[in-house]
């Protein structure tokens, strides 16, 4: 899954019973051997996930938090659904072993899948690299974008994983419910920006499987190749408008935040990383549409929608079951996306 180095001990708040974890895998892992040691990765802000170490194994547990969680949100079946449908179909995605819908084991749901070994970039900035070779890297991210939205949802078996049409209307109604949810405080900025949205939405599309977070550091590439070894981190996936899919990929040109990194002033000849236009112009070739119009209600939707999850990282944080140790830093982030957001609006 994600590399050894992003490991650490298992937090507190995402403790479990081991014990009972290693009776269950023994039953129904027939080349299990024990013993189990368990360590946690360090990134994510939702659905905990922990590296298994046994001899001459490795594999990864990712599980529903605990504690109380907002509706709809830690769909942890319809990742495994989700992924088990996508690798049969040939996207790069990491196979499952097992998935667990009883509570009673670990206190939460929870599926096991193979440990992907090679890198995990989790700054688009991609500091560590050459020019020449960031542009590797965003172009098959590009590539592998372009392969998950060619795929047909009706021939991998997923026409029924999400609801026919209206799309924009459905996703702004579960946003704008899931942030007043975990709402610690207004925003004017995501009220306006709510309205303006639901009055520009584009029509419909063919559905596609959307990610609901692609972004690169939800990839796993090669060691040492400009290739995409697996996409992880499916809870959000749905059926839905691909443009959505690849405004949340782009994110990073139009914002920068303190650990995540962003793209806002990039020079595309001196870093290597294609300018946003160059990206789309790419993605489209690739799936065979024409060029993006309305592409500002995209951008603004994506800001919108990640306004919304970092308002729920930071009330989980709150309330002490947030997947990540930085969950208090992302309520200052939310009011950022929105008024950052709604100025975009303005201004277009």
């Amino acid at each position: 899954m994600r590399h050894e180095r992003d490991v650490g001990p298992v937090r507190a708040a995402h403790q479990f019973d081991q014990a009972a974890l290693t009776d269950y895998l023994a039953d129904r892992l027939p080349d299990f051997r024990g013993p189990l040691t368990v360590s946690q990765f360090r990134g994510g802000h939702s659905n905990p996930t922990y590296l298994l170490h046994m001899p001459g194994r490795s594999l990864v547990l990712r599980k529903k938090p605990g504690g109380r969680l907002l509706p709809s949100a830690h769909a942890i079946d319809r990742e495994a659904v989700v992924m088990r449908a996508l690798r049969d179909a040939g996207l790069p995605v990491p196979d499952i072993h097992l998935y667990c819908e009883d509570a009673g084991v670990i206190g939460t749901p929870f599926f096991v899948m193979d440990f992907v070994r090679g890198r995990v970039f989790r700054d688009p900035a991609l500091p560590e690299l050459e020019p020449r070779e960031r542009g590797q890297i965003y172009d098959a991210m590009n590539t592998a974008l372009a392969q998950l939205h060619r795929i047909d949802p009706a021939a991998a078996g997923l026409s029924d994983f999400g609801r026919a049409g209206n799309y924009f209307a459905r996703q702004l109604d579960r946003w704008a419910r899931q942030y007043e949810a975990s709402s610690t405080g207004e925003i004017p900025a995501m009220a306006r920006l709510l309205e303006w949205l639901q009055a520009h939405a584009p029509p419909d599309e063919p559905a596609a499987v959307v990610h609901g977070d692609y972004r690169l550091e939800n990839m796993i590439f090669h060691e040492h190749e400009p290739e995409v070894l697996a996409v992880i981190d499916w809870e959000l996936s749905t059926l839905g408008h691909p443009l959505a899919d690849l405004a949340n990929n782009c994110m990073p040109y139009y914002f920068t935040a303190p650990g995540l990194g962003g793209l806002v002033d990039n020079d595309d000849i001196a870093t290597g990383i294609p300018a946003v236009d160059d990206y789309l112009a790419s993605y489209c070739h690739r799936v065979g549409r024409p060029p993006i119009e309305n592409w500002t209600f995209f951008v603004a939707f994506g800001l919108f929608r990640l306004a919304a999850i970092s308002q729920g990282v930071y009330r989980r944080g709150m309330l002490g079951n947030a997947s990540s140790e930085r969950a208090q830093e992302f309520g200052q982030l939310a009011r950022n996306l929105a008024n950052q957001a709604w100025a975009m609006v303005e201004g277009s």
